[in-house]
């Protein structure tokens, strides 16, 4: 009787820990394009700022303030030699995902975003020369052709936005594969990841902010007829994107692999459908089916690779260990 209390205590705690997620998630995407196009405050590097800078506020508050995660000691050296480069690629990998939403809807970019798992697999191939069974290569068929009809069907194509989302990808799978090396030796969470990393971020975005969008954003001060509201909105997004690291840590130590990946692939559709009621933008039904055949393909990739993963518990753990570093994670499951 009592395992099946505890074991309802964990699926509610569990569909909590998903809701919660997603629903942060999905309100930072729509907020962001509502901030570009509604607000009209076209500042990609602004607003990435704004959200590293309440993002270090807020690791600091949950960190050494209210104390909800211990705090991971890292070395200064390796703050600099570890943490700098990682927060480099971190910073780049926020703008070009603000960029891309600038100039493509919610939906082709959430859906470009799906490609990271390839990007990954193809970047440790090529460059760092691992090896992939068979199984994973053909679980990113779907995903490839989805991404493929997806754009060529897209009625709100841009290239700019295109490939700001595409170069995204590979600056998220870059951070991925770093992580594994630069990282070595530290366990980070999600809120300590970010503890270390937005301050350094900011840094290094705040000079490039201010004087490419410096003026421009003085410009919008003086011209935008609401300013007050506006700011609030823009504030408020940066504080919900620090909440959703918050959620990510909750949600990765509340489910399993499988559920994750599962949930993340929703969560794309469900910012898909929200951002087309909010927006309206014109929606293909081949357009749809490249998008759906994309979701798909990511929810088979993190079947074949939980396959993987659970035939080789029964080999040596050293086996073990060696394969499953050469298994990119999926979606932000990797900030683990």
């Amino acid at each position: 009787m009592e395992e099946g209390k505890m074991g309802n205590v964990a699926t509610v705690r569990a569909v909590l820990a998903i809701l919660q997620w997603w629903g942060f998630n999905v309100t930072v995407i729509i907020m962001n394009k509502w901030i570009f196009q509604k607000l009209e405050f076209k500042f990609p590097l602004t607003v990435s700022c704004v959200h590293f800078i309440c993002s270090s506020i807020g690791a600091y508050i949950a960190i050494k303030v209210l104390k909800i995660k211990p705090l991971i000691e890292v070395a200064p050296k390796d703050r600099w030699k570890r943490i700098f480069p990682m927060s480099f690629v971190f910073c780049i990998n926020i703008v070009l995902g603000n960029v891309s939403l600038r100039y493509i809807p919610v939906s082709f970019m959430q859906t470009i975003k799906s490609f990271t798992p390839a990007t990954t697999v193809i970047l440790q191939w090529l460059v760092w020369r691992k090896y992939f069974e068979w199984r994973i290569w053909a679980s990113l068929v779907p995903i490839v052709g989805g991404i493929l009809l997806t754009s060529v069907t897209e009625l709100s194509f841009n290239m700019s936005g295109f490939c700001a989302a595409m170069v995204g990808c590979l600056a998220t799978s870059t951070k991925t594969i770093l992580a594994e090396s630069l990282l070595h030796g530290y366990k980070f969470d999600s809120i300590n990841t970010v503890y270390y990393m937005a301050p350094f971020a900011t840094m290094i975005l705040s000079i490039p902010a201010i004087v490419l969008e410096g003026g421009g954003v003085i410009n919008w001060l003086y011209t935008y007829d609401s300013t007050v509201p506006a700011l609030i909105i823009i504030i408020t997004s940066g504080v919900l994107a620090f909440c959703l690291n918050f959620s990510i840590f909750y949600v990765i130590h509340s489910t399993t692999a499988v559920t994750f990946n599962v949930a993340g692939n929703l969560k794309v559709a469900a910012a898909v459908l929200i951002s087309w009621m909010i927006f309206r933008n014109p929606i293909s039904a081949m357009n749809a089916v490249g998008c759906g055949i994309t979701l798909v393909g990511c929810t088979f990739y993190g079947y074949v690779r939980h396959l993987i993963s659970q035939q080789a518990t029964a080999q040596s753990p050293r086996t073990l260990r060696s394969r499953l570093e050469m298994l990119p994670l999926v979606g932000e499951k990797q900030e683990n």
